[in-house]
């Protein structure tokens, strides 16, 4: 069975910074791990993803202020945020897929606001 379990949202100031963290289990090999946000009253949308060889991809949005990475030893993928903005207020899910199937997980809130 395959779980993906989010930590590290939050409350943060405007201009600070915060770091997601997603571990993955039932899952093993190769597959792509990413992180959605979706704001009240909006669409979920992709923030980024880094797919099995590596490659990332961003959200224009989001590109020079969010890092993504992950440590397969751990089957973890992490976010790395900075600059955080009011407008980054979300709830963040991370997203595994893995032959063929995309597993979500629970969601993490960050609200940026002073």
């Amino acid at each position: 069975q395959v779980q993906l379990v989010e930590s590290g949202g939050g409350l943060v100031q405007p201009g600070g910074s915060l770091r997601l963290s997603c571990a993955a289990s039932g899952i093993s090999g190769l597959y792509a791990m990413g992180w959605y946000r979706q704001a009240p009253g909006k669409q979920r949308e992709l923030v980024a993803v880094i797919i099995s060889d590596g490659r990332t991809n961003y959200a224009n949005s989001v590109k020079g202020r969010f890092t993504i990475s992950r440590d397969r030893a751990k089957s973890a993928v992490y976010l790395q945020m900075i600059s955080l903005a009011p407008e980054d207020t979300a709830v963040y899910y991370c997203n595994a897929v893995f032959r063929g199937n995309s597993y979500w997980g629970q969601g993490t809130q960050v609200t940026v606001s002073s």
